[in-house]
């Protein structure tokens, strides 16, 4: 999303994909419906904006991860994961277009109107993680400019945390400058950075496939020891889209139609997720055949394409198309933050978000592996939003059949209001969710087949159906 819209939609916590520059002028906050009348999102927009949501770094660095399955597991999981959390998406998406509010306001009905704070604060974290995670793949191909110019040494080099460190600030600095000058200016680096971004993807597979046989990429197996189990691969997979849901219903209150609202971005999500997936899954697999080491550490974009000799070019756009994905980011969880309270102003939550993002993003350097960071972070999503939109999914459809007064959303002492703006009973359900996720997503039944993210959703879920018909 541009910087223009993303202020249109000031107060909605979950903007983070680009979509039609034909959206409407009037500022609507996040629990503030958007009439039909002011709806100008089409089917193709739609499209196209989740298409330019998956087409990015993240989705390339979590090919190269769930590569460790081998490429037929790698495939399955990709193929199974994905689609099931976006027709979760779909669902929520629904909601928003029926009701018209954000998706952290369509929290409020099950979990009041404060208890909605909860995953508002938890949606703040999720963009702010995110940043850090794209500044730590950008940081890399900093580093490796740096050896190639100044003769530092590069990640993973002795002494290379200091490169690592300067990659960080230069980052940070890009980040501040891209959200100072202006929505035009960040509009138009959007649009060249998806491009070269596209290009990029296609460059890495022809490259891969001209060096590696596709052959030889079907029959390869990593070494027993980093070997990932299709329980584990799903829970990356499915968190890794799980963490689009909280954006969806920003965009579906303005779409026209229903199908907008639902059949447009699976197809969006899942076209480009599939294609970057692959993407990250045959150039890790092709730079461990060609290198004769499998190192799932090395999954990022940056590493490979230095391995693969892509050359300074293609380094740069690993750099530019991180900032411009950040510039996005770092919007969305300043508006968050100012969405969960207005004694911050939003410039000053811009650069609260940003520092915190740039610490966070210098730990896995001192406190463990990125990749090891990355899929603690991958099942904090899982972990905390796969209860929350189990709620939401059951509370609209099931308990309230399909009923939410948006004229409530705000109201003190109205029909969202419970004890005091909180839902104890919800949020005890939630809490509950959680436990179970964090006491069996380690257990090898769990871990070697399906993974804990999407039981955790059908469990909190049924209990929350339970709750909800006992407490009537």
């Amino acid at each position: 999303m541009s910087f223009d819209q993303t202020i249109q939609h000031a107060g909605a916590a979950e903007q983070t994909a680009a979509p039609s520059q034909n959206m409407v002028t009037k500022e609507y906050g996040a629990s503030e419906a958007v009439p039909m009348s002011c709806r100008s999102l089409n089917f193709g927009d739609m499209i196209a904006t989740w298409i330019g949501a998956n087409a990015n770094n993240g989705s390339w660095y979590v090919g190269g991860v769930v590569a460790g399955a081998a490429f037929g597991g790698s495939i399955l999981v990709t193929l199974i994961a994905n689609p099931i959390a976006y027709m979760i998406m779909a669902l929520i998406g629904f909601i928003g277009y029926k009701v018209g509010t954000s998706t952290m306001a369509l929290t409020r009905p099950s979990f009041g109107v404060r208890g909605s704070f909860l995953p508002s604060i938890l949606n703040t974290t999720q963009f702010i993680g995110w940043t850090a995670v794209n500044t730590f793949i950008a940081a890399i191909s900093i580093s490796y400019v740096c050896k190639d110019f100044l003769g530092w040494p590069a990640f993973g080099e002795a002494g290379g945390a200091k490169t690592m460190m300067f990659g960080i600030v230069v980052m940070s600095v890009l980040h501040l400058l891209s959200i100072a000058m202006g929505h035009k200016s960040v509009k138009l680096v959007e649009r060249i950075g998806v491009v070269l971004i596209l290009i990029l993807g296609i460059w890495e597979t022809v490259v891969v496939l001209w060096h590696v046989s596709f052959h030889d990429i079907l029959n390869w197996q990593p070494p027993k020891s980093e070997r990932l189990p299709i329980g584990a691969a799903m829970d990356t997979m499915a968190a890794f889209s799980l963490g689009w849901v909280p954006a969806i219903a920003e965009f579906t209150r303005y779409g026209k139609s229903k199908a907008t609202a639902t059949i447009a971005p699976m197809i969006g999500a899942n076209i480009a997720l599939f294609w970057f997936a692959f993407v990250g899954i045959v150039g890790a697999i092709g730079t461990a055949i060609s290198t004769g080491v499998y190192d799932p550490n090395n999954s990022d974009p940056s590493t490979i394409v230095s391995k693969l000799g892509l050359g300074m070019v293609a380094l740069v756009v690993i750099i530019l198309t991180s900032t411009t994905a950040n510039a996005v980011n770092l919007m969305a969880a300043g508006i968050s933050l100012t969405n969960i309270t207005k004694k911050i102003k939003p410039i000053a939550a811009l650069w609260i978000v940003t520092i915190i993002a740039a610490v966070l993003t210098i730990v896995p350097l001192f406190a463990g592996s990125f990749l090891d960071s990355f899929e603690m972070f991958l099942d904090y999503i899982g972990m905390v939003f796969g209860p929350i939109f189990a709620i939401t999914i059951v509370d609209y459809y099931f308990v309230k059949k399909k009923s939410y007064d948006a004229g409530e959303f705000e109201k003190e002492n109205g029909k969202y209001w419970f004890s005091k703006g909180f839902n104890i009973k919800t949020m005890l359900v939630w809490v509950l969710g959680v436990a179970f996720f964090l006491a069996v997503h380690n257990l090898p039944v769990f871990t070697a087949h399906i993974g804990a993210t999407y039981p955790t959703i059908v469990l909190t879920g049924v209990l929350y159906t339970i709750v909800a018909k006992l407490w009537k």
